[in-house]
């Protein structure tokens, strides 16, 4: 026979968890309070991201809210290439602050972090060698 042996929990810290898009990248967002430590896809937000540029996009609802270092972020994304992978979760958590604090709505929406970025890339037509860029043309 086995004996179970319950170790006490900690207590549950609500979790708010919201989705993000960009381009083809699409992030599940989930904030927990905590001491700013964000996680994607397993790995340090700073080893993922390896672009200053692209850390800086996905800190930019903490910054225009004024959250910094006040929760902490796990984040799972997929598709899509680094950029539109960043602004997926930069659209992700931005949706998981106004989830949990409705008064937020305000400077992100100021911030334009609310509205999701529908440019997606346009397709190829017959005839072109991208979506417009033509065969060069020769006079002779």
């Amino acid at each position: 026979m086995h004996t179970i042996v319950h170790t006490p929990r900690e207590k549950k810290r609500p979790a708010f968890d919201a989705t993000g898009k960009r381009k083809c990248g699409i992030a599940r967002v989930r904030l927990q309070a905590g001491e700013g430590k964000i996680i994607v896809n397993e790995k340090p937000a700073e080893s993922y991201f390896g672009r200053e540029v692209l850390q800086m996009i996905i800190r930019q609802p903490f910054e225009v809210t004024g959250t910094v270092g006040k929760f902490d972020a796990n984040i799972n994304v997929c598709g899509g290439g680094a950029a539109g992978q960043a602004g997926a979760v930069r659209h992700g958590i931005a949706r998981a602050l106004l989830e949990m604090n409705p008064d937020l709505r305000k400077p992100l929406k100021t911030a334009g972090l609310l509205t999701r970025d529908a440019r997606e890339k346009e397709r190829r037509k017959v005839g072109c060698r991208k979506a417009r860029r033509r065969p060069q043309y020769s006079k002779r």
